[in-house]
């Protein structure tokens, strides 16, 4: 698939700036983002159709504050700045920008006093979401206001002679309901963008790319039944079939049936080189009287990684390693540094230099909600497609207190039967996360005429856009009981069940 139709993302550092991009892509266009200071060649090389300035905590006046590069205006293809992106452009053009009188932080109403351009199919009052300190009092020669604040703040203005335009508000979040007509006005119209960017396109050009780089060689991949290394797999097999093997470690801290369904759905259902490993024993072993959550989490990784190993090495002319690194992954690897060597690291839990493998990322280019678009269009199931995230470490840490064979068995049954009953309802893809989590203490019940000292269960569902902060679904109180029903007489050992109403911050999602 081509790339030619690109929007750069020029990152001043907004905590919204991956949501740009996201939505960009949401119209079917390929938007990448850049440091505002990146190596202009870099960007030449992408050859971009436009740029979106995003905001960022500074003043223009502040002593180091970023800039406007000084090749961007050269390129003449069209900009829209979004708040500390608007104000830079005011500043460098001629306008200018003071400190406000008063902080716009939150909802806040719009005036359309000219529509056109990038608010072409707005008009009248629109609520929006500010988030800025200072304003923009004049404008640079060539320029309109499009918008005021209930204020009188300039909240979005346009050239349109030269086709740049700015915000003061953010059209990328969902607080600015009518903000993705915005971006669509400017990517598909302003800027000219076809909306080439689809799953299918993607697939077709990651296969070339893909054959390209593998060549003969053989791959290997960690199959850990999570989304990413699902498409990575059904993606790469289509790319070069049998020269890829897939090594699924079972720890015996998966879900329920985790094994079998990995072995249906790879081997069985798209016959694709599957080694299947049973090292539970192992694991267990080495968990035995470990209850600290750090040492587990430190055990559990370091017992995969041996494994992996091992297996790796007995297979013959492996030259690459599969990665389902995407594209959240890279941004945030980036600013620490080298970015694959980071993530070279990162999936399979830290494999040696030693081995000496190439790293193959398809999936590098793409967000999340991507990455499942294009596991859909590959065939993949939709439950598998579609579920939820799942720890590293497995049920080692949804288990408090040791990890033992009998326990990882009950939470198993109890998880199963929650997450049988969300999809049930329909409600599974509405929570960005569910799951059960067996406590280490036991209460006083009573079951028939006798009485029990039995565990407890807690369950978990949030939902979140990020999960960097999240909040507990408001799941309906009939579902909750008849899941709290089935637990406590279909799982042997539990005779109470708890629902977690904590949000994120202060708690996290995972409980250890």
């Amino acid at each position: 698939m081509s790339q030619a139709e690109t929007i750069v993302v020029l990152d001043y550092g907004s905590q919204y700036t991956q949501l740009i991009a996201r939505r960009v892509r949401e119209h079917a266009v390929y938007a990448e983002i850049l440091p505002w200071d990146v190596d202009w060649e870099r960007v030449v090389a992408l050859q971009p159709a436009g740029f979106i300035l995003s905001g960022g905590p500074n003043s223009v006046y502040d002593e180091g504050a970023p800039t406007l590069p000084d090749a961007l205006l050269e390129t003449g293809v069209p900009i829209l700045g979004i708040c500390y992106g608007m104000q830079l452009l005011v500043h460098h053009l001629g306008g200018k920008v003071v400190p406000g009188t008063a902080r716009e932080y939150g909802p806040a109403v719009v005036d359309v006093q000219q529509p056109g351009g990038i608010l072409s199919t707005l008009s009248g009052s629109q609520t929006v979401w500010m988030s800025h300190g200072d304003r923009v009092e004049a404008l640079p020669p060539g320029f309109d206001v499009q918008a005021r604040s209930e204020n009188g703040i300039v909240a979005a203005i346009g050239d349109a002679a030269r086709r740049i335009y700015g915000t003061q508000f953010h059209p990328e979040v969902h607080h600015t309901p009518r903000g993705s007509e915005v971006l669509r006005q400017f990517v598909r119209e302003i800027c000219g963008c076809h909306g080439l960017w689809t799953p299918a396109a993607f697939i077709e050009h990651a296969i070339g790319r893909v054959r390209a780089q593998v060549g003969d060689g053989g791959v290997v991949l960690g199959l850990s039944g999570g989304v990413d290394s699902a498409v990575v797999a059904a993606l790469l097999h289509r790319a070069v079939g049998d020269q890829l093997t897939c090594i699924f470690v079972d720890t015996g801290l998966m879900r329920r049936d985790e094994a079998r369904q990995v072995e249906h759905t790879f081997q069985e259902a798209l016959g694709i080189r599957l080694v299947l490993v049973d090292a539970a024993e192992r694991f267990f072993d080495a968990l035995s009287g470990v209850t600290d959550p750090e040492t587990k989490r430190r055990i559990i990784g370091e017992q995969f990684i041996r494994v992996f190993e091992e297996q790796a090495r007995s297979l013959k002319d492996v030259r690459f390693l599969a990665q389902g690194t995407i594209y959240p992954d890279v941004i945030e690897s980036a600013g620490k540094g080298s970015a694959q060597r980071i993530k070279a690291h990162h999936n399979v839990g830290g494999l040696p230099e030693d081995m000496q493998l190439a790293l193959v990322e398809p999936l590098r280019d793409l967000f999340k909600d991507e990455v499942r678009q294009v596991g859909l269009a590959l065939g993949l199931p939709e439950k598998l497609v579609w579920r939820h995230p799942f720890p590293g470490p497995g049920l080692g840490v949804r288990i408090l207190g040791e990890v033992t064979p009998e326990r990882v068995a009950t939470l198993q049954a109890a998880d199963a039967i929650f997450l049988e009953a969300l999809w049930d309802a329909g409600l599974y893809r509405q929570a960005s996360q569910a799951f059960a989590v067996l406590l280490p203490v036991r209460s006083v019940g009573v079951m028939g005429d006798g009485r029990t000292y039995a565990n407890v269960v807690a369950l978990r569902a949030v939902t979140t856009e990020d999960f960097m902060t999240a909040d507990w679904a408001r799941l309906p109180y009939d579902l909750l009981g008849r899941v709290a029903n089935r637990i406590v007489n279909e799982v042997p050992g539990v005779n109470r069940v708890v629902y977690d109403v904590s949000s994120k911050p202060p708690a996290t999602i995972e409980w250890e």
